[in-house]
């Protein structure tokens, strides 16, 4: 990125304003670029989590601790300095989901019932569907919380998932 903030300067300066507007453009593709590789790390995180939730039918205050942070690491990520549109739409999830099962089950794989499954062994396992569904569902909430209330909010959502109630009953303890 150095390099093309040099040549912007050198473009406005020598008077070649398209050449400077090129690279403007590049340096917001950059941007973007940079903006997205840290939303899908956080999709692949989140992940994860789901990934152990579905296969052992169980939650822990660890698992919802990442997802919920997750989240909310990509809400504000997602939101564009006009603080009224977002780099990824509401509708244009699916992609980066089904990306993030495919970048999320090797590490899943290790932690998922100690460890005892390969990573095709788990990804068997999966219901594909039912895992997009829920993250999907789970990112929606990101267009309709503030970031203070959405772990409330993800919480609430989380509890109705396979040992979700449990989870929460002995949280209450």
């Amino acid at each position: 990125m150095t390099q093309e903030l040099t040549d912007l300067r050198n473009s406005i300066l020598e008077g070649r304003y398209q050449d400077a507007l090129e690279i403007v453009d590049e340096l917001e593709g950059m941007s973007k670029q940079a903006i997205l590789r840290n939303i899908q790390s956080f999709i692949d995180r989140m992940l994860i989590h789901l990934i152990k939730n579905q296969v052992e039918q169980r939650l822990t205050n660890s698992w919802v601790a990442s997802i919920s942070d997750s989240l909310v690491q990509i809400k504000r990520l997602n939101l564009k300095e006009n603080k009224t549109s977002y780099y990824v739409k509401n509708d244009e999830w699916e992609s980066l989901v089904e990306e993030g099962i495919a970048n999320a089950i090797r590490p899943a794989s290790v932690e998922v019932l100690n460890g005892r499954l390969k990573p095709a062994q788990l990804s068997e396992r999966l219901d594909r569907t039912q895992l997009i569904v829920t993250a999907k569902q789970l990112l929606d909430l990101t267009y309709e919380h503030s970031a203070t209330a959405l772990p409330d909010i993800i919480d609430e959502y989380l509890i109705q998932l396979p040992g979700g109630q449990e989870w929460f009953e002995n949280i209450e303890e």
